[in-house]
């Protein structure tokens, strides 16, 4: 899992390396496993489609550096008058395995219209359950944070500071 300190270094990277004209302001960098998402405040002044021309080349360059630093994709958007737009993103496939009941509410999606497939039904259900419980999801991350700063200060974690003092076996008479 990523921690708040690595999503801050990553944010402290790419504000480095950024250059100044590129967004009015970094909004978010978001990380995961595959992908790193970084967003930016652009003018109202300017569209997506002028900004990604403006900016390519000098996206392009700090992409492939962090691509290679972080082994992972990177992802660019932007947010302009409270919209926000993503490019260059990424579509990860994730395998499940679902029973009747849950292929056939996928079904029903699929029927309905709201999706073209049960891929994309599954996908619905996604985001769907991600607008509404983004609080205890958020509560959730902060605790899995939470362990694994506990899990990095654990005993086996001491020993492995510790100064080698040698072997305790010995007698003091050499």
């Amino acid at each position: 899992m990523i921690t708040a300190e690595h999503r801050e270094q990553l944010r402290t990277w790419f504000a480095d390396r950024l250059p100044i004209d590129v967004y009015e302001e970094l909004a978010e960098v978001v990380v995961d496993r595959e992908e790193i998402t970084v967003i930016g405040r652009i003018p109202a002044t300017e569209s997506v489609r002028e900004f990604r021309e403006r900016t390519r080349e000098q996206r392009i360059e700090v992409a492939r550096e962090a691509e290679e630093l972080y082994q992972r994709k990177v992802a660019w958007g932007v947010e302009s008058e409270g919209e926000r737009t993503l490019f260059t993103h990424l579509a990860v496939p994730v395998m499940t395995r679902l029973r009747q009941s849950e292929r056939t509410l996928l079904d029903t999606l699929v029927a309905g219209g709201v999706a073209r497939s049960r891929a994309d039904a599954l996908a619905w259900c996604v985001r769907l359950v991600g607008k509404n419980t983004d609080a205890w999801l958020g509560d959730l991350r902060d605790s899995l944070e939470k362990v694994q700063q506990v899990r990095a200060q654990g005993p086996d974690q001491a020993e492995a500071a510790k100064p080698d003092s040698g072997d305790s076996r010995k007698s003091g008479s050499e």
